[in-house]
């Protein structure tokens, strides 16, 4: 079976966030099995934003000198095999040393399936971005229905995990194996790639977007399932159905957002989404029911959807330093956040509601908006 390059990238994304999504998903039964509070379980999974932290920094030179395949072959699979052994930690440092590890190799994932898809789009002379993070989101949103009812049947967390990495590590060396690397961008790499990845004041606009994109996506995708069992005390399957939702709308946004953004341009489809997630952040904060909280984790997902690939996109065309540099540096700021969320959401949701933790999102949103004009440097290198 032939299988396009860039249909390989969207592989690897989906993979990822199935290894990912069914570990966020247990997170109600981790909390309960560890017997520690809200702010403590965010305390623990800071560490998985440490190592993605140090990989961001470090990592992309490596990256570029392993190549496409060798490094997805580490990150993805890597990832899931760490994951799988989460369950069978006995008390809470232990989650935390494991998880540094795991945390280092997202941070060389994000930096070498954006590259490539990156690459790939130059050569397709069309957007593909959105549709390969689409992927991501699809594989979140399939993991949050099977993990609902997995949940529901009562099936422990150390067989779900276990279950999930035998298929991505089935899946993966099937796709992986063929994977290659595509040509760099004409007139747009630099032989001297760097060694550390820092963010430049000319890419910090486009930081704030990503990290705006990723706090939404954390805020829905690790927490509300907890939401929706201390807010309305809901059972298992409705609990899921939170996640189910933001991922879902979010997929559904990414894998035909790129038209759009060919249309219109950059900059009007990321205002018009960062004032969606405003509103699904407003609408779960206050929501009075089940339902209105389901339909703002619907519209959080729709918001942030395509938000973080227009930047990403927007950092490998920029011509002071190597794409993977860029990438990096952007993924530094913003990827972090994603792992970052459960802690600062957790302190707050500890003593101050969760709904109010949703509530103090919406600032950052702000910050986002006024910085959209840093996305219009994606705009003119993609009509030169």
């Amino acid at each position: 079976m032939h299988i396009q390059p860039q249909q390989r990238i969207y592989i690897c994304f989906f993979l990822f966030a199935v290894s990912i999504g069914a570990t966020l998903s247990r997170l109600p039964d981790l909390q309960d099995f560890l017997q520690i509070d809200k702010w403590e379980l965010g305390l623990t999974l800071i560490c998985a934003a440490i190592g993605a932290l140090l990989s961001l920094t470090f990592s992309s030179p490596l990256v570029a000198r392993l190549g496409a395949r060798t490094t997805a072959f580490i990150t993805v699979l890597g990832t899931s095999a760490l994951l799988a052994l989460v369950p069978w930690m006995t008390a809470a440092p232990f989650v935390f040393g494991l998880l540094f590890l795991e945390g280092l190799l997202p941070g060389a994932l994000e930096i070498n399936l954006n590259v490539e898809i990156d690459r790939i789009e130059a050569q397709l002379g069309r957007g593909v971005m959105n549709r390969a993070h689409g992927f991501w989101s699809l594989g979140f949103f399939v993991t949050a229905l099977v993990s609902a009812a997995v949940r529901q049947a009562g099936i422990s967390m150390q067989l779900h995990l276990a279950l999930t990495f035998t298929f991505v590590l089935v899946a993966g060396a099937a796709v992986i194996g063929g994977m290659r690397n595509a040509p760099a961008r004409p007139n747009l790499e630099h032989v001297d790639t760097g060694h550390i990845a820092l963010p430049t004041a000319g890419l910090m606009p486009l930081c704030a977007i990503g990290i705006a994109a990723f706090l939404v996506e954390g805020a829905g995708i690790d927490w509300s399932a907890i939401y929706m069992r201390d807010v309305f005390h809901s059972e298992p399957f409705i609990g899921g159905l939170g996640l189910t939702m933001f991922t879902f709308f979010m997929a559904l946004a990414r894998l035909f957002a790129d038209p759009f953004v060919d249309r219109f341009g950059s900059r009007p489809v990321a205002i018009i989404l960062l004032l969606i997630s405003g509103a699904g952040l407003c609408a779960v904060s206050l929501a009075p029911h089940e339902n209105i909280a389901l339909f703002g984790f619907a519209l959080m997902g729709v918001g942030c959807s395509a938000v973080y690939p227009l930047a990403v996109s927007a950092a490998a065309q920029r011509v002071d330093r190597a794409a993977h540099v860029n990438v990096a540096a952007l993924g530094q700021m913003a990827f972090v956040v994603f792992f970052l969320a459960p802690p600062l959401l957790g302190f707050v949701a500890e003593y101050a509601g969760i709904r109010t933790s949703y509530f103090v999102c919406l600032p950052i949103i702000l910050t986002a908006l006024l910085c959209v004009r840093s996305l219009s440097f994606q705009q003119k290198v993609l009509t030169a």
